[in-house]
């Protein structure tokens, strides 16, 4: 059985974060993003393979993975010649297959029971199983409305508070049925959910919903982005390099700190770094590798990309800094600052 990772979005969300790093591959701590999904498909033996479905950037994609050998997991990369949207992108990388196949988003992240679902797709031998997560502010979010028997009724689009009928939103995970790609127009760019998913209810086809009350995050913006690392911290979901750990706080043995260093867990700290006495690293910040923290500078509540460089009494707090950048002396970046790579902040900026 083959999985289908829709991994070729641009991530306009999260630029400037994207302009250089594809969105499969932003780090999560020490890992790329990717990877997470790799690992929840290798809790499944009889799914044997990926294919990344990618449009952008895919080189960057494939000089990290590989053919999955690091991974156990075969991978195989198709690379779409123009976006097709998800539906597109998934009868495009499905050519070559003829049993149910099991399609992600490539910005969730979750730990949902992938066994369980492919089970009920078997048992009511359904062309489509789409997983749903229940959510607080159901307004916010397009629904999926089904019946007592677990089958799809209807997408509700952005409903108002008197057409909310229930609370559950589509997850990104589906198993599907080879066999119904056909409509699916070729080479064309197709929604998956305004036009393959309509088309089963349409036909009367089965198609049934597996609800999953686990952990459930689309990462495709800053703020998700920090929440999923303050989540792993917390233990909401559990993942290396804190699923393991008992320690409130995780530096790598490679990292030199020294004397004076102020550490206030939960953070990380990667391989490599130098952070000089007197800086503070405060809870839910994350350093990543070779970066070099200078004296009295403080981290709080941010996400540092590696190779960065935070000069003398710099304070930066609840901000995302990519790669190399370099952030001046006394500068002082808030809440809410993300900062694309190599970027410079002069001496005494505030942002």
């Amino acid at each position: 059985m083959k999985a289908i990772l829709l991994a070729g979005g641009k991530g306009t969300r999260l630029r400037p974060l994207t302009i250089h790093t594809p969105k499969p591959i932003v780090p999560i701590f020490d890992r790329p993003f990717l990877q997470h999904q790799l690992d929840l498909l290798k809790r499944v033996p009889e799914i044997d393979g990926a294919i990344l479905s990618l449009n952008y950037q895919p080189r960057r994609i494939e000089e990290i993975f590989g053919d999955g050998s690091s991974t156990a997991l075969s991978l195989h990369y198709v690379v779409e010649p123009a976006p097709l949207g998800t539906a597109g992108a998934v009868r495009y990388a499905a050519q070559s297959l003829h049993e149910s196949v099991v399609v992600f988003n490539g910005d969730v992240l979750t730990d949902v029971d992938l066994a369980a679902v492919i089970a009920l797709h078997r048992e009511r031998n359904a062309k489509a199983t789409i997983v749903l997560t229940p959510v607080e502010n159901p307004s916010a979010y397009g629904l999926v409305e089904t019946d007592a028997q677990a089958n799809i009724r209807r997408f509700l689009e952005k409903p108002t508070a008197d057409e909310i009928t229930c609370n559950t939103i589509n997850a990104g995970i589906y198993v599907l049925e080879p066999d119904t790609f056909d409509r699916i127009p070729a080479d064309t760019p197709s929604s998956i959910e305004r036009s393959f998913f309509p088309s089963l209810i349409e036909r009367c086809e089965t198609f049934v919903a597996y609800v999953s009350r686990g952990y459930w995050i689309d990462i495709g913006t800053p703020e998700k982005y920090m929440q999923v690392h303050r989540d792993m911290m917390d233990g909401r979901y559990r993942a290396a390099p804190f699923g393991e750990s008992a320690s409130p706080a995780v530096i790598s043995p490679l990292a030199r700190l020294e004397e004076g260093v102020c550490i206030e867990g939960p953070c990380f700290v990667d391989e490599g770094t130098i952070v000089k006495s007197g800086a503070r690293i405060g809870a839910y910040s994350v350093i990543g590798r070779q970066c070099h923290i200078e004296e009295h500078a403080s981290v709080e509540r941010a996400i540092v990309w590696a190779g960065t460089r935070i000069s003398q009494e710099a304070v930066v707090r609840g901000s995302i800094l990519g790669r190399h950048c370099h952030i001046g002396r006394n500068a002082t970046l808030e809440d809410g600052v993300v900062l694309g790579d190599k970027s410079v902040v002069s001496d005494y900026s505030r942002l």
